[in-house]
């Protein structure tokens, strides 16, 4: 059964107007280290990399009902790949806290992540499953 889901549209240029401004701060702030690593082997791409990300973390966000707050931080939300090479999330913290209180005894949750972007749009949407144990 679906129980979560959420969608977003973010700007591939305020993400780089946001890299920029803050640089490495920015970066660190928001995104993990695995985020930072494969962003930095696409430096003509970078800016839409992360902003593929942000989106993804703003729809997990809307997905789990909370926006960020009540523990979810953007930080807690990764962007993975599974071994097919699909993304996925890794969870952590209050993010992971929050999607774990929404799962029903004797179910588990998949989460499903799809990523695009056409300049100067990223855009991601998050389908959040409870499935049977």
């Amino acid at each position: 059964m679906i129980i979560g889901l959420g969608s977003d549209l973010c700007n591939i240029e305020r993400i780089q107007n946001s890299l920029d401004r803050f640089g490495m701060r920015f970066e660190k702030r928001v995104f993990t280290d695995k985020e930072r690593a494969k962003a930095a082997k696409r430096p003509y791409t970078k800016a839409g990399t992360y902003a593929k990300r942000f989106a993804a973390k703003e729809a997990f966000s809307k997905a789990v009902g909370t926006g960020f707050r009540n523990g979810v931080f953007m930080k807690d939300i990764g962007v993975i790949n599974a071994p097919s090479g699909a993304p996925t999330l890794d969870l952590r913290g209050g993010a992971k806290t929050r999607l774990d209180s929404m799962i029903p005894d004797g179910y588990e949750a998949i989460v499903h992540l799809t990523l695009t972007d056409d300049h100067p749009w990223a855009q991601a949407f998050v389908i959040i499953e409870a499935c049977k144990i």
